[in-house]
Formats: structure tokens, C-alpha cells, sequence
């Protein structure tokens, strides 16, 4: 059985039942050693070294994976975004929100972006990564609240390493969520929130990818890695 549908199976009788953003998906299946095999596979790709904890059992994209092929509408610039339009000139940064997050998880996904895209400025590599947040609440997340959020946040979006993608509709949303990152996804009642109709319970995924379109990390819990890890790895990833 594929691994993203049998770990997709495994999170669907709980993910209703959860408030908020969720633990990854991938601590389900951690064994804690990577595979030597795979290492050498992937070694003539990757800039970073294999990380401690073999995720590639994980339902996303993890260490010497592709990044999935995207291609979004940028509200904020009125044009289409692709992740593969960055091959050969810049690393990856990207994770998945939506501005109405009830417990201040998308925020601190936010501060991990928002740290590298201070940091790459400060070190003269802001034109070697491009750092991309989709949103999968569209009927939510419009041009005027994304740019809303990023001036709350301290995101210089104006800059053009920044990106907000946006699908067209929830569907589409959905459909990247589940098919392309490899994660369950499920809008939910917020009986608990006065003023949210409805949430997400989600995965609080950050993905690295080098030059080449290669996950170099997948942070799996990017609410709580200490920031500077996402800083130091983004700036071996586009220095060495």
C-alpha cells in the first residue's frame, strides 16, 4: 500500500476529534535511525547530512523527496507562482497556514519564514531562496487579509523572495494538502471559537528544498523548532 494513503488512514478516525494544529503525522512511524541504503542514495542530491530521525516513512515529502510541483496565484502580485520555477537559481522554504488559526501555530510557522527572510537579508542571500506560504483557507485568506496578516506578522512581502499562494477554492486546497503534501486535512466546526465558523486541525509541516527541487529537511513540528536551526540549515543549503 502507498505510505501516504496507509498513514492517511491512520489520522482520519482522529483528526475531527482535534482542536487546533496537530502533531506531525510523521512521529507515528519515527524509528529514529536513517537508513544506510538510503543515504547513499541520496547523498549526490542533498547538501545537508541525512537528519537524526529517519522521517521517510512519513506521509509528506522528507529528505531526498522532490518537492511537489506547485503552481499558485500570488494575490498579492497578481501572478502564478510554481515551486519548479525556482530550480537552479533558489532553495525552498514553504509551509501551509490559514490567518484565522485559533492557537497561534500558523503565526509561529510564519516566524520561522519571516526569521530566514530577515537573516538572508542581513547575510546577502535573500536572491538564493524563495520562501512560499500557502494559504488552504481561500474563502477566508483573500488578497486584502493575506496582506493583513503578513503586516501583523513583520513579513516584508513587498520583497521578491516572499510569496502567499492561494488555490482557487477550498477543493483545490484540499486536494494539495491530501494528495501533494500527504497530509489529512479537514475543515472542521470551532463551536469552541465566537468567532470562527469553522478551523482546520492541521500538521505544522516546514519544508527545505535545495536548488535541485530536493527536500534537504522536513520539519515536521516547524511551530516549535528553534528558529535559528531553520535559519542555519536554509543558509548551508544555498552556501555550500
Amino acid at each position: 500500500m502507498d505510505r501516504r494513503l496507509y498513514l492517511q488512514s491512520i489520522a482520519a478516525s482522529s483528526i475531527a476529534a482535534t482542536a487546533g494544529c496537530l502533531d506531525s503525522l510523521s512521529n507515528t512511524l519515527e524509528n529514529g535511525n536513517t537508513n544506510q541504503s538510503d543515504e547513499q542514495q541520496h547523498a549526490d542530491n542533498t547538501v545537508l547530512k541525512p537528519p537524526e530521525t529517519d522521517l521517510s516513512e512519513s506521509s509528506h515529502p522528507s529528505y531526498g523527496d522532490e518537492l511537489p510541483s506547485l503552481s499558485l496565484p500570488d494575490p498579492l502580485i497578481d501572478e502564478t507562482i510554481s515551486t519548479d520555477q525556482f530550480e537552479g537559481e533558489r532553495a525552498v522554504l514553504m509551509t501551509f497556514i490559514y490567518t484565522n488559526c485559533p492557537d497561534g501555530m500558523c503565526p509561529a510557522l510564519t516566524l520561522r519564514l519571516r526569521r530566514t527572510q530577515e537573516v538572508a537579508a542581513e547575510n546577502g542571500f535573500s536572491d538564493d531562496v524563495a520562501l512560499l506560504e500557502m494559504t488552504f483557507d481561500p474563502e477566508r485568506d483573500t488578497e486584502s487579509k493575506l496582506r493583513t496578516f503578513a503586516d501583523e506578522q513583520g513579513v516584508d512581502a513587498e520583497a521578491d523572495n516572499w510569496h502567499f499562494l492561494r488555490p482557487e477554492t477550498y477543493d483545490r486546497a484540499k486536494t494539495i494538502m491530501t494528495e501533494d503534501i500527504g497530509l489529512p486535512f479537514k475543515k472542521t466546526d470551532a463551536p469552541q471559537y465566537d468567532h470562527l465558523e469553522y478551523m482546520f486541525p492541521h500538521y505544522n509541516l516546514i519544508l527545505l528544498a535545495n536548488k535541485r527541487g530536493i527536500v534537504e529537511r522536513a520539519y515536521p513540528n516547524g511551530a516549535s523548532i528553534d528558529p535559528a536551526t531553520v535559519v542555519d540549515d536554509v543558509e548551508t543549503v544555498v552556501t555550500e
